[in-house]
């Protein structure tokens, strides 16, 4: 069974066929989801998905792009959520200078970043970080801050081969997905050469970054398999061995018993 540790069923591209999509799963050797949150009313969302599915669990966390709707009020409130039984994490969290050029935004972003890791250790539960275009901050932070002593993972990794090793010092994860599938992705696949498969998870960012030869089209936990295979190939291993190792590592960092 595959486990997808990072998606977003409650985005409305799913609007449509959300529950019958979901419920194909199954069939398709999907076991266990986890749904992202990315601002306060997508994290109400997946803890609303998570309780309405059985495989389906959540993290609630406020995405860097949106840190401008964290203040004490709606803190309080991801606080909340972080009680509810199927939430198994804090995110998704960290920074984003791709978008945010704004030196005094950013700052809010590094701020917002440091209470949230906090919330992590207050909750015990793992942080899943979003990091882009941001390497030398996101890193800073995770020294300072001790984030292996919290655990987590490095969504959607994009960095080099050397902060992978760091990270994976820290005991940190890597979450990869449909980009490793991409011909211009040759650090990635370098990263995913590099790292032990007992450091990586599994993720779609659906609807987002779709693998090939589905690039361009919404991207749901049924394209899994192409990132499996991309993993087997640079590693010289079976699909099954990729699918097991991934499964048992998504319990792990989601600190799941069974």
């Amino acid at each position: 069974m595959i486990f997808d540790t990072h998606a977003h069923y409650d985005d409305v591209q799913f609007d449509a066929d959300r529950d019958e999509l979901l419920l194909s799963m199954a069939d398709a050797g999907i076991g266990r989801i986890v749904n992202i949150g990315a601002d306060i009313a997508s994290s109400d969302r997946s803890v609303g998905l998570a309780c309405r599915y059985d495989f389906i669990y959540a993290a609630a966390g406020v995405h860097p792009s949106d840190a401008d709707q964290l203040n004490e009020e709606t803190f309080a409130h991801l606080s909340e959520l972080c009680d509810e039984k199927k939430v198994v994490a804090v995110g998704e969290i960290g920074l984003d200078y791709y978008w945010e050029k704004d030196p005094e935004k950013k700052y809010r972003q590094r701020y917002w970043f440091r209470r949230q890791i906090d919330l992590a250790r207050e909750k015990g539960l793992p942080i899943v970080i979003h990091s882009r275009q941001a390497a030398r901050d996101t890193m800073e932070i995770a020294r300072e801050e001790m984030i292996g002593d919290i655990g987590g993972v490095v969504h959607c990794y994009s960095y080099s081969v050397e902060q992978a090793a760091e990270y994976l010092d820290m005991g940190m994860y890597l979450g990869i997905g449909g980009v490793l599938t991409y011909k211009n992705a040759r650090v990635l696949k370098d990263v995913v050469s590099f790292a032990p498969l007992q450091s990586i998870v599994l993720e779609t960012d659906c609807p987002y970054l779709s693998p090939e030869p589905y690039r361009g089209k919404r991207n749901s936990s049924l394209n899994i398999p192409c990132v499996v295979q991309a993993i087997a190939q640079i590693k010289g291993l079976t699909t099954d061995e990729v699918e097991e190792v991934t499964w048992e590592n998504a319990m792990k960092l989601y600190r799941m018993d069974s």
